[in-house]
């Protein structure tokens, strides 16, 4: 296996373990976490037919840790939220946009990552619309999740509260995709070279093995 694969289950998988342990609600918990296992698995699943920059790599270590964290008190409940609640004088916690923001920021890198080495948009010379691109896949998966959660919410009845974490809003889903927006464009603006710079190890370690 990949040392750097490994690192990233060793520092995740605890994190893990106590997020599952006793948390607000298990239903919640599995709803919040999904993405956050399923990404692991496949991650695991491709590592040798489609390695991760290691750049992709932390960013997605650190999504997960803010969903299993969201997953175990529910985003409405996260104490760093309360914090911040008291802090700001907010009317409610605001944990959850900080997971709508995330939902843009890691995805616009790997959105960005697939691109450049499946496609023509990787240049040379870089597509223009690569950007744009990127952004707009970002927007896309974030109104998707939000036609998940209304799913959810309607196959599953008051059972499904906590994982709305609407708190009263009426706004809350367009102010979801807001967050998921200015994250990717953010993750473009601060990340791409950065990212460039990981894409291009990750190819040169591949040359070495090969």
């Amino acid at each position: 296996m990949d040392r750097r694969l490994l690192w990233f289950l060793v520092l995740l998988l605890p994190v893990v373990a106590w997020s599952y342990h006793a948390p607000h609600d298990r239903f919640t918990w599995w709803l919040e976490s999904v993405p956050a296992v399923a990404g692991t698995i496949l991650i695991l699943a491709f590592q040798r037919k489609f390695p991760l920059s290691s750049l992709l790599l932390v960013l997605i270590w650190l999504h997960c840790v803010i969903l299993v964290v969201g997953g175990h008190y529910t985003y409405a409940q996260v104490p760093l939220g309360e914090w911040a609640k008291g802090w700001f004088g907010w009317t409610r916690n605001n944990y959850d946009k900080l997971g709508h923001f995330a939902q843009g920021f890691v995805p616009a890198v790997l959105a960005r990552e697939l691109l450049l080495r499946t496609s023509p948009l990787g240049g040379p010379p870089r597509s223009r619309w690569l950007g744009f691109l990127v952004v707009s896949v970002c927007l896309a998966f974030s109104a998707f999740y939000e036609l998940i959660e209304w799913f959810t919410a309607v196959t599953s009845g008051d059972a499904a509260n906590e994982f709305l974490g609407t708190q009263g809003d009426p706004w809350d889903t367009q102010t979801d995709m807001l967050m998921a927006l200015i994250g990717a464009t953010v993750s473009l603006l601060v990340l791409s070279r950065w990212h460039d710079r990981s894409v291009a190890a990750l190819e040169t370690r591949a040359e070495k093995k090969a």
